[in-house]
């Protein structure tokens, strides 16, 4: 009786976030569209410049400059944020409910949110502020207002955002779906009870994210390249025992993005439409862009000038999206477990079992369990800064204290209301921030040529 409750509340929940997201797939396209426009395709044009601003030795070196970590470091805080459970547990959500077509249309919009992440990168550096206690603050609250001239509207606009930040922190992508991810990952692989990670996890996040974000950051920088390179050692050998069905799994994406693919094994089937919408909510689940969570982790940042650190956003997307969620697609589209009747991190940590026998699940879990806690400690300083700026410093040890209480509880719900309440809140987060760019777009295309003109580095 208590599954077929919880199993409606998912059904209600799961047709309120298709509902929005019919409508914000579209404005989700458009604004990445628009803004890859007025950049003149920045992204591909300067798609080499961006990695190598990126990967620089400068990137990674402490300086004198405004703000509070290095470029590097506010790149590995926004990757801790984006390179989580939704490239694990969203990608085969993705799968489950779009079918293979759902990665198609993830990639398309990965490629257009690398215009949409540049463009919060840029303004968030451009428009970040200083606060009384010398860290800096910035990200699109900041922007809306400070951008579009103070105005009243401006600042409700901004407010709605900060508003819908907080509330997302606390219950969408960053918090609940992650704990939840890790406890169903982990009593699978070792029968570890969600009760024991819950525990855990909310105990290692309230050590780390009461030092602010230089702690956070310093996790981040370690944590976050040696869990992906650990998931692509692994990966890349489950890839190898199934690399004759490799080309097989790229013929299903292509050919499934426009044409309905019926149910196999597990799968139930999907039309076009669910694909492209499954496609875009996990998609914008995995690399935030548009979301408007990133540019408050790159607003810290020591960097050059906002060009420098809107390249690195663009490289922020790549590694996310075309990068480690093509890799995880590819890994469950060959194996076959796609197909399963499983779901979230248990498919992913299958089809790793079946290529690195004992040890390929164990991975996963690993994985899941550490990405997850990464992206925990990223988003609780999205949603605190969210909070700070509506109501104060005050605001911060409440703030805290109630994400903490959330994460605990996030590894004891159900997966899949889980990830539809995540999709709702990434919606109305990402909507004010969405207004915000269409109308600072003309101020990124003027700001992005002036740049492109004077610095030699950039315009390589």
């Amino acid at each position: 009786m208590e599954n077929s409750f919880i199993d409606q509340v998912a059904l209600w929940v799961d047709s309120a976030a298709a509902f929005i997201w019919t409508y914000m797939v579209y404005v989700l396209f458009g604004i990445g569209i628009i803004l890859t426009y007025r950049t003149g395709f920045l992204q591909f044009r300067k798609f080499a410049t961006a990695m190598r601003v990126t990967l620089s030795k400068k990137s990674r070196a402490k300086s004198d400059r405004e703000g509070d970590v290095t470029p590097f470091a506010a790149l590995t805080t926004a990757l801790a944020a984006t390179v989580g459970n939704g490239n694990i547990a969203g990608v085969a959500t993705a799968l489950m409910w779009g079918g293979p077509g759902a990665i198609f249309w993830m990639w398309i919009t990965g490629l257009l949110g690398m215009a949409t992440k540049y463009s919060e990168a840029v303004l968030g550096v451009k428009y970040r502020e200083k606060h009384p206690d010398g860290t800096m603050a910035g990200g699109p609250m900041y922007y809306i207002k400070k951008g579009l001239g103070e105005t009243g509207w401006a600042k409700i606009l901004g407010g709605i955002f900060a508003a819908c930040g907080a509330f997302a922190a606390l219950f969408g992508t960053g918090n609940m779906m992650q704990t939840n991810a890790m406890a169903s990952s982990l009593q699978s692989e070792f029968g570890i009870p969600p009760l024991l990670t819950g525990l855990v996890a909310t105990t290692l996040v309230a050590l780390v994210i009461l030092g602010g974000i230089k702690r956070i950051a310093n996790v981040a920088v370690r944590l976050v390249p040696s869990m992906v390179m650990l998931y692509f050692a692994f990966g890349t050998v489950v890839l190898l025992v199934n690399i004759t069905a490799i080309p097989a799994a790229f013929v299903m994406i292509f050919e499934s993005a426009f044409n309905p693919i019926a149910a196999a094994g597990g799968f139930l089937g999907a039309t076009v439409r669910e694909a492209i919408q499954f496609g875009a909510r996990r998609g914008i689940l995995s690399n935030e862009a548009g979301l408007g969570s990133a540019p408050i982790a790159h607003a810290a940042a020591q960097t050059p000038g906002p060009i420098y650190q809107g390249m690195i956003g663009i490289a922020e997307v790549f590694i996310d999206t075309i990068l480690v969620c093509t890799f995880t697609a590819l890994i469950l589209l060959s194996s076959g477990v796609w197909q399963s009747e499983l779901t979230g991190a248990a498919m992913t940590a299958a089809a790793f079992s079946e290529g690195v026998p004992y040890i390929g699940g164990a991975v996963v879990a690993v994985s899941t369990f550490l990405l997850g806690y990464s992206t925990l400690i990223a988003w609780e300083y999205y949603g605190e800064q969210c909070a700070k700026y509506l109501f104060g410093f005050k605001i911060m040890m409440p703030y805290r204290i109630m994400f903490i209480a959330l994460t605990f509880i996030g590894a004891l719900v159900s997966i899949e209301i889980v990830f539809f309440v995540g999709d709702i809140a990434n919606a109305f987060m990402a909507l004010p921030n969405l207004i915000g760019l269409l109308l600072l777009s003309g101020m990124i295309a003027r700001i992005t040529k002036q740049a492109l003109e004077k610095d030699p580095l950039l315009s390589e």
